[in-house]
């Protein structure tokens, strides 16, 4: 049975540990599957690289890539087993993906996953972002991935739609209009299915400019959007614009039992 894929805005490293409607909206995604997912492939904003690589440990370490916060986030541990054998697979549908045998999860990864699947009992590998690539480069090989989704595996991407952190501590809680202008930009173009707005997301002026200062938290949604099958629908599943982040998250294909967030 078809797995969905996932854009997942992640924000501040804090949600890892916290209860709020964004962490408990994740939290209801496995139960709207189909099925549980036999391994799970992440694409994270924090791991940028030159060429594309896909990690192939087999025991992830929990990365700590931030500085600044609590005693109680460094002592999160995430322990789920790496996805080897799915690592391969990616390698040999993708030539171009390489292995990396000792990289981890880092928090764009588990601080998503441990909302969504607490017991770390689901197999995971993370691949890398060419930051080097242009968007269509992403978008493709999301689209040769896509067939992974019919394997049993869930492919989930990590970043933000909205991501200027020179801005973000100044702006918290505030409603910046280029903020708001682009992230429903986005939202309108992906229930739209205009993927190739999206793709030339710069032809958006100076509120992408702002919005997008670098490509590293947008480029995984390319990635799923290559993954949306001809027969998927973009569903939005969570949404809020806090300053200058925003964490839009969206569904590629069907669920169960979608719930609105």
């Amino acid at each position: 049975m078809r797995l969905p894929a996932y854009f997942i805005g992640h924000g501040s490293p804090m949600n890892a540990i916290e209860d709020n409607p964004y962490t408990r909206r994740l939290a209801l995604i496995p139960r709207e599957l189909p099925e549980t997912p036999k391994a799970i492939l992440m694409i994270s904003a924090h791991w940028l690289t030159r060429g594309t690589f896909i990690s192939a440990a087999e025991h992830p370490e929990t990365i700590h890539d931030f500085g600044g916060f609590s005693d109680e986030l460094f002592a999160v541990q995430y322990p789920a087993p790496g996805a080897v054998e799915l690592a391969k697979k990616v390698m040999a549908i993708a030539p171009e993906v390489h292995a990396d045998p000792n990289y981890g999860l880092d928090h764009g990864a588990w601080a998503v996953l441990r909302h969504m699947f607490p017991n770390a009992d689901v197999p995971v590998t993370q691949l890398s972002i060419d930051y080097y690539q242009p968007p269509k480069y992403h978008f493709e090989l999301g689209r040769k991935l896509s067939t992974l989704r019919d394997e049993g595996v869930l492919i989930i991407a990590s970043g933000n739609v909205v991501h200027n952190l020179r801005m973000y501590f100044t702006s918290q809680g505030k409603q910046l209009p280029w903020a708001v202008e682009f992230d429903r930009f986005v939202k309108e173009k992906l229930l739209a299915k205009d993927f190739e707005a999206i793709l030339e997301y710069k032809s958006f002026g100076e509120a992408a400019a702002l919005s997008v200062p670098s490509i590293d938290h947008f480029a995984p949604i390319f990635y799923i959007l290559g993954a949306t099958r001809d027969d998927g629908k973009i569903e939005i599943i969570y949404e809020e614009v806090d300053g200058a982040v925003s964490m839009l998250s969206f569904q590629a294909g069907e669920a169960l039992n979608p719930s609105s967030g």
